[in-house]
């Protein structure tokens, strides 16, 4: 515990992995490095580390030699190898010691068997089961022969080997008080969670009901998978998690603290109801072999597979990448260099440190927890929702100035070059800017939004909201040729000016000014993935202010700003027709709002959509499909049975030819 770690010193302070930390420092002993931090690496000097009470300092002979361990050699952990180990001298020995920690199934294989006690495993399953991380340690007396240069050249597998086993080390890596809350809301959001891990996997499944990832309920089934032999195939046994039984031996009578177990209790697998809500737990081996033997499997093994323990960093980018491939948005969240290459393959990688992880993940959270996760939901859903709404936005935009344009030119007219501007610069470009200022919504829901801009909705959106505005665009245009004071234009030749002053321009100007305000607040969508509209202030400050001075240049226009703008002013005493104007307007406003609101958004627009695709109730996603198929498959998996790859291939091809005979006897199918 105080020389097999990773540990250093930076201005002072210990840093390095938590779990090292934690353990170096329940040692209470000190770590020395030998000159400052930008010397150190190219020292020979060995790192030291030496206990602090004068009682361990010094050793019981007459000469009292300080009792200090250096660090001579050290083999870094990795995923691959699942340990990692440490070369030390002890100050006034001859020979040098290796120390080496890691996974108790690693570790106990390079054991010498008689080192080893009897009911390693049996106690290895009692703690894991229990949801503690569990280490084991074992060393080795190296060779008096031995000398620190051959040290320094000598490869690890030379000597992580005929270790004598030590013992285990007991850590309670207790659940960070976020954590089950967070699990809970993306559950009742209907996000599927699921846990990658190095530890053990019935640390993990332990884990994995206390947080909630795993029901109280549900069925938790092992897919161990064991290679191909030269006599045998690759087969996979199917077989429930082991629980932890009520008359399990008393924990005090071993010596050891006393821990109430709540991960685990009995659950009738027998009902029907628990064999649909079961989850698949399987480690790193058994995860490329299925790859590799049984590729068949690997689309079911990820829609219904909740624990992968003791994976590897390249297992876990494989991971994600199957998930991806079933149509899953895939985000991952990680702290750990091994977590590096999931994070940057991911759709949306979350660093909870500020180390490596950070480096290869596009988020990094200044909260190293799992809080996170959820805000980063709410803020992509709120930007893609603000996306689609300007974008909406801005293509009507161009639709209802084209069509005061198109109205205009049927007689000869236009706007103005400084009505343009008007438009596009005090208009759209204020809502342009604030428009996507509001806020996202502080709770998930587990409906999704539209991801793709040419989606059914937003296409009716779109064209439902252009045929709305030629509509009243039109209808203010034949109001206005009903008045009896009208007077219409008479166009000149090459005289643009003349032309631009009418009451044809100044109408259409004032409905279509009010018309990119109404759009703007429609398309300002509030929950459930954004706050309200009137929660963003200068959104809603800059649509009053338009709406004011949108009605000041349509009712009392100052002199000045008419002649700037080359508006032609409506005769006095016709106040009627500006609020049928302002009626008109209010009308386009209701029925746009209704579209957006109602119609939209509308579980019945949705059912009408669907009636028109040729691919019928079929889901779109691949992982949809497949749940549809293990929904149809109750007795699968083949729980307390074996599949191997041969008989898998088998059932797969009888599988075809019944499809196939089903399709020829009912061609409707």
């Amino acid at each position: 515990m105080a020389t097999c770690h990773s540990l250093t010193r930076i201005e002072g302070e210990l840093n390095g992995d938590p779990l090292d930390l934690k353990m170096f420092l329940a040692t209470n002993w000190l770590l020395e490095e030998p000159g400052k931090d930008t010397t150190r690496f190219d020292a020979i000097v060995p790192t030291i580390v030496k206990p602090c009470t004068k009682d361990t300092y010094y050793a019981e002979d007459p000469n009292k030699t300080p009792y200090e361990i250096g660090i001579v050699r050290q083999f870094v952990f990795t995923s691959a190898l699942q340990r990692m180990s440490v070369v030390t001298r002890t100050l006034g020995q001859q020979n040098m010691d290796l120390y080496c920690k890691g996974a108790p199934e690693k570790i106990a294989s390079l054991c010498k068997p008689e080192s080893m006690p009897e009911d390693f495993h049996i106690i290895l399953q009692r703690y894991t089961m229990q949801g503690f991380r569990v280490i084991a340690v074992a060393w080795q007396a190296l060779s008096s022969k031995i000398s620190w240069h051959q040290v320094q050249r000598i490869k690890r597998d030379q000597l992580e080997c005929n270790l004598n086993f030590l013992g285990l080390l007991i850590m309670q890596n207790t659940l960070k008080p976020e954590t089950t809350p967070v699990i809970h809301k993306l559950k009742d959001a209907n996000v599927r969670t699921v846990m990658v891990t190095g530890d053990n996997i019935l640390t993990a499944i332990s884990v994995a009901r206390n947080c909630g990832m795993v029901g109280a309920k549900d069925a938790v089934i092992l897919v161990n998978a064991q290679p191909k032999e030269q006599d045998k195939p690759a087969a996979i046994k199917w077989e429930y998690a082991d629980t932890v039984n009520d008359d399990i031996e008393d924990e005090s009578t071993t010596g050891t603290t006393e821990v109430q177990c709540q991960s685990y209790h009995s659950i009738d697998v027998e009902n029907d109801q628990t064999k649909q809500r079961y989850h698949f737990a399987l480690n790193g081996k058994s995860f490329n072999i299925i790859r590799q033997h049984f590729p068949e499997l690997m689309p079911k093994i990820c829609v219904r597979g909740t624990i992968f323990a003791r994976m590897a960093p390249d297992q876990k980018s494989q991971l994600v990448e199957h998930l991806q491939g079933l149509g899953y948005c895939v985000g991952m969240c990680g702290d750990g260099a091994n977590d590096c290459g999931a994070l940057k393959t991911a759709d949306a990688g979350i660093s909870l440190s500020q180390a490596e992880a950070s480096v290869a993940s596009p988020f990094t959270s200044r909260m190293p927890n799992v809080e996170c996760v959820p805000t980063v939901i709410r803020e992509g859903r709120a930007a893609l929702v603000t996306s689609f709404g300007v974008f909406k936005y801005m293509a009507l935009y161009s639709i209802i100035q084209f069509v005061t344009v198109l109205i205009l030119y049927t007689i000869g007219s236009n706007l103005s070059d400084l009505q343009f501007l008007y438009i596009d610069l005090v208009i759209t470009t204020t809502i342009a800017i604030l428009m996507g200022h509001t806020a996202a919504y502080p709770g998930i829901v587990s409906q999704r939004p539209k991801g793709s801009l040419i989606s059914s909705s937003t296409l009716f959106s779109i064209i439902s909201q252009i045929l709305v505005v030629i509509a009243f665009q039109l209808g203010a245009y034949l109001y206005l040729i009903n008045q009896t004071w009208f007077v219409p234009l008479k166009p000149k030749p090459n005289d643009d000016n003349f032309n631009v002053v009418c009451f044809e321009a100044t109408t259409l100007f004032c409905v279509s000014a009010y018309q990119y305000i109404i759009l703007a607040t429609c398309f300002s969508k509030g929950p459930p993935y954004r706050k309200q509209i009137w929660s963003n202030v200068p959104f809603l400050a800059s649509l009053i202010v338009l709406t004011g001075l949108t009605t000041m240049l349509l009712f009392e226009p100052i002199p000045a700003i008419r002649d700037f703008l080359q508006m032609k002013a409506i005769p006095p005493g016709h106040i009627l027709f500006k609020v049928t104007l302002i009626g008109i307007v209010a009308c386009h406003f209701f029925v746009a709002f209704a579209i957006e609101a109602f119609v939209v958004d509308s579980k019945t627009l949705k059912k009408m959509l669907h009636c028109f695709r040729r691919k019928g109730h079929l889901p779109k996603s691949k992982y949809k499909l497949v749940e549809c198929e293990l929904l149809k498959k109750p007795d699968w998996p083949p729980v307390n049975s074996v599949t191997s790859a041969s008989s898998l291939q088998e059932n797969m091809e009888n599988g075809r030819t019944n499809t196939a005979v089903e399709v020829e006897d009912n061609p409707a199918s």
